[in-house]
C-alpha cells in the first residue's frame, strides 16, 4: 500500500503527523450490498447432482438408425421416381425422410 502525507497545513497537527493510507478509506454502501448479495447467493446454491455423465446405451444406435432410415427413405423416393416408399403421398415422402433425420438430430443433442 502506498502512503502519502498531506502537504497543506491544518489546525489539527495530529492529522498531519498520521500517514493517510488507502486502507483507511471507507467502502461504498453499494459495494457492501453487492458483497452481501454474493455471500447470500453462495449460501443458497443447491449442490444437487447434475445429469448422468454417460448417455443411455440405446441412444447412439437409435440416433444412427434414424439417420440411416431417413437417408434410405429419401434415396428410395428419388430412385423410384417418386413412387415409393409410400405411394400416393407424392412429395410428402420427403417430409417423412427429413422427419427421421430431424429425430436423429434431436437424439444427437442428448448424446454425451
Amino acid at each position: 500500500m502506498e502512503q502519502f502525507w498531506p502537504t497543506h497545513s491544518v489546525d489539527a497537527v495530529d492529522i498531519l503527523r498520521r500517514p493517510v493510507t488507502l486502507g483507511d478509506m471507507p467502502k461504498s454502501k453499494l459495494r457492501k450490498k453487492v458483497q452481501e448479495q454474493h455471500a447470500h447467493v453462495q449460501e443458497v446454491v443447491d449442490h444437487a447432482p447434475h445429469g448422468p455423465l454417460e448417455s443411455p446405451k440405446w441412444l447412439a444406435p437409435t440416433m444412427v438408425g434414424s439417420f440411416l432410415v431417413g437417408l434410405f427413405w429419401i434415396v428410395t423416393f428419388y430412385v423410384s421416381q417418386t413412387q415409393y416408399p409410400i405411394p400416393n403421398i407424392g412429395a410428402w415422402n420427403m417430409l417423412v425422410g427429413f422427419a427421421f433425420i430431424a429425430f436423429g438430430f434431436s437424439l444427437a443433442t442428448k448424446w454425451r
